[in-house]
């Protein structure tokens, strides 16, 4: 397949270069990945492109869980949407949502007249919306360039239905990202019938900490969480995704 995007989600200098080697064509950067991903520090961004050139678009959500935010947590989208412009980055990742489930429309133009000439990406609040139909409507009319999603699943095969529909609803104005438990395998099987050409994944492996001696019965935060269980990109599974894409 020509012209297909495979974007590689990634919270570290180590994971852009394996995404980047194994031929990822842009990044989404975030910073805990374990919890779904918040915003990353600009330092961590500046590494990143002093080290890859990588096309760089960058998640804003300033913390875990729903994306109905207080006017607090808007105010420091709205800043960090305007410093990561100000900083250069190619694109950033978006999404607020209204108590009852529709877009928040007032908020996103705020968002896209600070975005400027960049990228924007409705991440999978999109998910979240009560109907992904009219959402996808009101990107276009904001202007937005892709949307992240999984067909409103937790799973982007249990989801190809919605995603064809979308697909077949892009009219040239939007592009449909396929996320959400995206490989090599599920690229061969979603592509086919969705006709979609961007697919978002993580290609991630749980490393071992290098630590040696590990202290008992503390814990840094939820305790189901292993502290000593690095998250990183590995190269071979990006690269595998881009050799199906290749073939299709």
């Amino acid at each position: 397949m020509k012209n297909y995007i495979l974007e590689a989600c990634v919270d570290s200098v180590e994971s852009a270069l394996a995404a980047k080697k194994g031929g990822a064509v842009r990044l989404e950067l975030c910073s805990n990945l374990i919890i779904g991903g918040t915003t990353p520090s600009p330092c961590l961004f500046q590494e990143i492109r002093e080290h890859s050139g990588i096309c760089t678009h960058i998640l804003i959500r300033p913390r875990f869980g729903d994306f109905c935010y207080t006017d607090y947590e808007f105010r420091v989208i709205r800043r960090e949407v305007r410093n990561f412009r100000e900083l250069g980055a190619d694109g950033i990742v978006i999404g607020i949502l209204k108590p009852d489930g529709t877009l928040d429309m007032e908020r996103m133009k705020i968002l896209m007249e600070e975005a400027g000439e960049m990228s924007v990406t409705l991440h999978r609040a999109f998910d979240l919306c009560v109907d992904p139909f009219v959402a996808m409507e009101q990107a276009k009319e904001l202007g937005i360039n892709t949307i992240l999603t999984s067909g409103q699943k937790n799973h982007c095969l249990d989801g190809k239905e919605t995603l064809r529909k979308l697909v077949e609803r892009e009219e040239g104005k939007i592009t449909i990202q396929v996320g959400s438990g995206v490989d090599a395998e599920t690229i061969r099987r979603i592509q086919p019938y969705t006709g979609a050409h961007a697919f978002h994944m993580s290609g991630k492996i749980n490393l071992e900490s290098p630590m040696i001696y590990r202290k008992e019965g503390v814990s840094m935060g939820v305790s189901s969480i292993s502290e000593f269980e690095i998250i990183r990109t590995k190269q071979e599974k990006i690269h595998q995704a881009c050799l199906v894409l290749e073939s299709l």
